[in-house]
């Protein structure tokens, strides 16, 4: 997992796929974006647009992917992730066709993701998204998925 300020874009120890995403940003607007999946450069790298309401951490599930990274980026509102790490979870079932592994355990880290932020999630990092950081809010974000 690796939390980044997009404010700083000009930082040199930035990876090549979160510069990617930093790259897309400069031309885009996230918060003006319609929902659903925007094919950048096909299979390799998308974004899914996606709005919701923040909820109570029970409400939410674990997860993680295989075979893609997981970079998220606030548009809009403040969201609460929770992370652990896959080995302190206990896993269940793969979804090959959403990249999607069942994950249940506890939390280890607490992140609250704003805008001008990038979070990035590699395949150990399980993570809980969507809870409300104090009152639950809207959250319209962009969760780029570049392929590994």
């Amino acid at each position: 997992m690796e939390l980044v300020s997009l404010s700083s874009q000009k930082n040199k120890n930035v990876t090549k796929a979160q510069q990617k995403v930093i790259d897309f940003l400069e031309d885009h607007d996230l918060s003006s974006m319609e929902k659903g999946s925007h094919i950048i450069d096909g299979d390799d790298f998308f974004v899914n647009v996606i709005e919701y309401e923040t909820t109570d951490e029970e409400n939410r599930i674990w997860e993680t992917h295989k075979a893609y990274l997981d970079i998220h980026v606030v548009a809009v509102g403040t969201e609460r992730i929770y992370h652990s790490f896959i080995e302190n979870m206990t896993t269940g079932d793969y979804h090959e066709d959403d990249d999607y592994l069942e994950v249940k355990g506890t939390k280890e880290n607490t992140i609250d993701l704003n805008p001008d932020q990038l979070l990035v999630f590699y395949p150990e990092d399980t993570h809980k998204t969507g809870v409300k950081a104090g009152k639950a809010m809207t959250v319209k974000k962009g969760v780029f998925k570049i392929k590994i």
